[in-house]
């Protein structure tokens, strides 16, 4: 008898898929780069003359400058940046002749515990508060539910962090600090009451989205087929909330999370510096201020294959958790059709009518 030959091993079907899906990532982070590297060049801002100061004599700014390849095309500056940038060499910052990487290396730190504090509070409550908003659908609680947090959604995010601080950081009251100025010389976790109004004033931001996404999700579960058979069945139901309909409404809340993340991205930026917390956003406004080309780019840069990273993440997850798409026929369905803007649910749903349209 012939043994029957041995099959290698399939690479998973969405493997194509995610390799696409990095390369369309890595192409938007370059592109941005080279974008935000040309329009730092065109800031009415002489880095030599930044480095050397206002009463320098033109000779040595000229030899400067070309000590730096500041007289070459920006084109061949923007190529050597670019290699250093693979490299992690980001520059040296014009102001503290400092490394850049090593400028935001303790930066990034204080930045991503602000992210962490947000979410261990968003996280957690928007599945709380949208689960019972679901179960409680159209009834008081439910209506006075999305009328705050419609109220805290259409809030400024800087109204809220200045109306905290006038709330617990008067003279009178004095409960937390008005400004988030860390020691240096003391860990993060001993100094976490400086994080509490920050975090606050970011989640409040935040929470509303992401509960009301919670919430749509789960009346879409409630309203399933499933659940309608596992209740003529007699089955509890806390346990159908629990074990069948929450599992299949956390799988939409994953984009809700990535897209709440890289809006708190952004948010921590505008927190960091209404706090005068030393994160990424007050280095940001500084470098600004100051004209530091250097720290602006590779502070950009940071953000940016930072958001590349959670789209990815949170796209993978996505895949993983949903088994329609983890299969090959399902794969094709969430790769990016020619103009690349159409997402990956709406072409699940358009499946069942292309494939009637085809029988």
């Amino acid at each position: 008898m012939h043994e029957p030959p041995l099959r290698s091993p399939r690479a998973p079907a969405w493997l194509a898929w995610f390799i696409g899906r990095l390369g369309y990532g890595l192409l938007t982070a370059w592109v941005i780069s080279l974008v935000v590297f040309i329009a730092t060049q065109a800031l009415p801002s002489d880095p030599a003359r930044v480095i050397l100061g206002p009463d320098a004599p033109i000779e040595s700014i000229l030899t400067l400058q070309r000590q730096l390849g500041l007289d070459q095309p920006i084109l061949v500056q923007y190529l050597r940046w670019l290699g250093a940038a693979l490299r992690g060499d980001l520059g040296i910052s014009l102001d503290s002749q400092v490394p850049v990487a090593d400028l935001l290396f303790g930066r990034l730190g204080h930045t991503l515990a602000l992210l962490a504090g947000v979410l261990a509070l968003v996280v957690p409550l928007a599945l709380v508060l949208g689960v019972n908003l679901a179960l409680r659908r159209d009834r008081p609680l439910d209506r006075w539910g999305l009328s705050t947090l419609i109220l805290f959604k259409a809030t400024p995010s800087f109204l809220l962090a200045i109306g905290l601080v006038l709330l617990f950081s008067m003279p009178g009251m004095g409960w937390l600090p008005a400004v988030s100025i860390l020691d240096p010389q003391q860990p993060l976790w001993r100094q976490l009451h400086y994080l509490v109004l920050p975090v606050i004033a970011l989640g409040l931001s935040a929470l509303p989205y992401l509960t009301r996404m919670v919430r749509a999700s789960m009346i879409e579960a409630l309203e399933s087929d499933y659940v309608i058979a596992a209740r003529l069945r007699g089955i509890p139901e806390r346990r159908i909330v629990w074990r069948h309909t929450l599992p299949n409404a956390l799988t939409p809340a994953i984009q809700g999370v990535a897209l709440t993340l890289r809006t708190l991205v952004g948010g921590a930026l505008l927190a960091e510096v209404i706090f005068s917390y030393p994160g990424i956003g007050t280095a940001l406004n500084a470098a600004i201020q100051v004209r530091d080309l250097p720290m602006i780019q590779g502070i950009v840069l940071v953000i940016t294959l930072a958001v590349v990273l959670i789209n990815l993440l949170a796209d993978l997850f996505t895949v993983l958790l949903t088994p329609k798409l983890r299969t090959a026929r399902r794969v094709k369905m969430i790769r990016r059709n020619r103009r690349g803007l159409r997402p990956w649910w709406r072409r699940v749903r358009s499946a069942p009518a292309q494939e009637a349209t085809h029988d």
